[in-house]
């Protein structure tokens, strides 16, 4: 562990004691959320970002030991593992170098030089390298065998040049100059499929396109290759002049002037036309994918993030809309905590008097429910339908907001949804999940594969399981982060919290389900394989809003109960009051309490929660209206400025909604009078801001939007 701590803290810029400390930590079952909130003392205050680098990190150097011992046992098992390249295997830092020291020993199907070997050509490909000068014709006559294969002095020659070949693209010292000569001067170009033109004409940016390998974006890499996957562009890498990576290996390989460094010569040219430079373009091809990988699913996290952690409604009465023209509108009320009251279907859409009858029924539906808020799916239909309801007259005030609805017929038809609603088909499953959405986002949208939310680029063409593990530690950070209650979570969202999973999470809804809320966060313990380490990771994250203790229902870890009776004691106080009078609170000197175990950085926390127990770190919910003079694509004109809300960024922009059914592009370099690099430096999922039209094409169902000389 040593080893891996010294090169983590190197590659990371952590301490090394700081390295150590967390990976003891992980390996011994503590999750990336506990160890950020409740072992600062240990990790050195490490956030949840380099904590999860730090596992990342560990993770990819175990499986290059993994590798490592693996090519050993292949070479020893040859009998070629020599002591200076067990040295060389042993110091190998990463998987490239591992791999070229192995390669000349890598087990390898048939090919030239393997054939050429076996007709005993090796010793004249081991005299022609020496480069000396002899008659190469009266050498190569001495392994002329008509038995083997060899049936005269060129057909030699040229099986010992594919052994020679062989080894050029094999030697190490080649390679890396190769790749760094590809790093610098390699282009990534595309160009259209023969007869292609019409059916990949969504590609056609790409149909000639070339640019320098170290500056393509990812977005743009990501699209090539998926045109090249679907048999639209053929991509190809390589450099603008090889004439150099020729002079380089040149003078590797090249010794002399004479009849041997001319076969050389020839070899040089075979070895990097069909083996060196075909190897080279995998290998970058490779290293592109996951490059535009990593950011691609890095923008999607950020999405994902700031998706989950949108402002909730919180508890309140809601009515929601799945607006639809021909199949009418589904509408359900749903009490404050979200259960289903009442659902029917409404027709607004077929003339002057179904408009005026579903008017009428939203009204009479809102007062019989005591509605305080009306969700409205955004898809087919959506403005249509807001319009409806913004003719209502409502005796009470009801705000009306448009809610994503990204997801929601995934969740509708998932197992999940049969289990809450086995006595309601889809449509009304569709709408509750609406509803919710708009009531707390996070605790609705745990229940849904977070690649199907519908934010982030090219994420089916992303490493699917690079991209399902970043986006699950991002659901467990922001469940974590805001915490559960208890007595109300579904088990979708139970099983984000630390230390919990899918089985516990079970168990504990059952244990509920029959013995009804739980009291404290000390019953956890007869919950059902629910042990002392699991009750550690998750404690601190779940609350109990009734629990007589007030500690159950703030992030104090109960491990720190003790610690806060002191500090209630040391001021004459119970912790009730101690948490409700900030006076009291002022009296406390934190630093009496710094022991061994419990350091300042646990301290602050815990005052912060005896100031604002459970605070929810999500933004309050405002409510965004659309323009309401603009419905279609077009009614838009260029120059307009226009209330949008963001739903969704990428690499190259954000796309925003202004409520014409089509979002709008609003391209990074229009996000700002000077150059924006990251999209999300400037705007976030659920954005509410002021567009200005750029350009409007009705055919093609584009808009772009612009934020220069706007107020943002």
């Amino acid at each position: 562990m040593t080893d891996h701590a010294t090169i983590i803290a190197t590659r990371l810029s952590l301490g090394t004691r700081q390295v150590e400390k967390t990976i003891d930590l992980l390996q011994n079952g503590a999750t990336v959320p506990f160890i950020a909130r409740y072992r600062k003392e240990a990790t050195g205050n490490l956030n949840e970002v380099q904590i999860a680098a730090i596992r990342d990190l560990l993770a990819r150097l175990q499986e290059l030991d993994k590798r490592r011992q693996a090519i050993l046992a292949s070479i020893r098992e040859q009998g070629k593992l020599t002591p200076e390249l067990e040295k060389q295997i042993l110091e190998a830092d990463n998987l490239t170098t591992l791999e070229d020291l192995y390669l000349p020993y890598k087990p390898k199907r048939k090919t030239r030089a393997s054939v050429a070997i076996e007709k005993g050509l090796e010793p004249l490909a081991e005299i022609i390298l020496k480069q000396q000068n002899v008659d190469m014709q009266n050498v190569a006559n001495a392994f002329v065998n008509a038995e083997k294969g060899v049936a005269n002095t060129d057909e030699a020659i040229d099986g010992a040049s594919d052994i020679i070949a062989e080894r050029i693209s094999e030697n190490t010292t080649a390679r890396n100059a190769m790749r760094k000569f590809f790093a610098s001067n390699a282009m990534l170009s595309s160009k259209v499929v023969k007869g292609k033109d019409m059916e990949g004409a969504k590609f056609k940016s790409w149909f000639d396109w070339s640019e320098p390998v170290a500056k393509v974006p990812s977005h743009r890499i990501l699209a090539m290759f998926r045109g090249e996957n679907e048999g639209f562009l053929k991509v190809k890498i390589a450099p603008r002049n090889e004439d150099w990576a020729l002079e380089r290996l040149d003078r590797l390989f090249v010794k002399g002037r004479n009849e041997s460094s001319k076969i050389v010569y020839n070899a040089v040219r075979d070895s990097y036309k069909r083996l060196l430079s075909p190897s080279i373009e995998t290998e970058f091809y490779n290293r592109l994918k996951e490059r535009a990988d990593e950011e691609a699913i890095k923008v999607f996290a950020e999405n994902l993030r700031q998706l989950l952690l949108a402002s909730p409604l919180g508890q309140k009465r809601v009515m929601a809309i799945d607006p639809g023209f021909r199949t009418g509108c589904k509408v359900v009320c749903l009490n404050q905590q979200g259960d289903l009251e009442h659902n029917e279907t409404i027709y607004p859409f077929g003339s002057v008097r179904d408009e005026r009858d579903a008017t009428k029924r939203i009204e009479d539906l809102a007062e019989a429910f005591d509605i305080e808020a009306i969700a409205i799916g955004n898809g087919t239909a959506g403005r249509e339908t807001e319009e409806v309801v913004h003719n209502a007259h409502f005796k009470n005030k009801v705000i009306t907001v448009m809610v994503s609805e990204n997801g929601a017929s995934v969740y509708s038809a998932s197992d999940v949804a049969r289990e809450e609603f086995p006595d309601y088909d889809v449509t009304v499953r569709g709408a509750v999940s609406i509803g919710r959405r708009l009531m707390d986002p996070l605790s609705e949208l745990v229940k849904i594969d977070p690649k199907s939310i519908g934010v982030g680029q090219y994420q089916h063409d992303v490493d699917q399981t690079m991209l399902q593990n970043s986006l699950n530690d991002v659901v467990e950070s922001c469940v974590n982060s805001v915490g559960v209650e208890l007595n109300t979570a579904s088990k979708e969202l139970l099983s984000y919290v630390s230390g919990i999973g899918p089985a516990l999470a079970k168990n504990i809804v059952a244990y509920r389900n029959r013995n009804g809320a739980f009291a404290s966060r000390q019953e956890l313990f007869e919950v059902e394989r629910l042990g002392a380490k699991a009750f550690e990771q998750c404690a601190g994250f779940l609350r109990i809003r009734e629990s007589e203790n007030p500690l159950d229902r703030s992030a104090v870890h109960p491990e720190r109960y003790a610690l806060v009776e002191r500090m209630a004691r040391k001021v004459g106080a119970s912790v009730e009051q101690l948490m409700a009078d900030k006076s009291l609170r002022a009296k406390i000197n934190i630093n009496d309490f710094v022991d061994q175990d419990c350091g300042l950085p646990t301290l602050h926390d815990i005052m912060k929660e005896l100031d604002k127990p459970g605070l929810d770190p999500r933004t309050k919910f405002e409510v965004f209206e659309f323009d309401n003079t603009i419905s279609t694509i077009d009614d838009l004109r260029v120059g307009m400025v226009l209330p949008g809300i963001v739903t969704n960024i990428t690499a190259f922009g954000a796309f925003v909604d202004v409520g014409v059914h089509n979002d709008g592009l609003l391209h990074v370099s229009q996000m700002g009078d000077r150059f924006v690099k990251n999209p999300n430096q400037v705007v976030k999922i659920h954005q509410h801001l002021k567009v200005k039209v750029l350009d409007v094409d009705t055919h093609r169902k584009r808009i772009s939007f612009t934020l220069k000389g706007l107020q943002k």
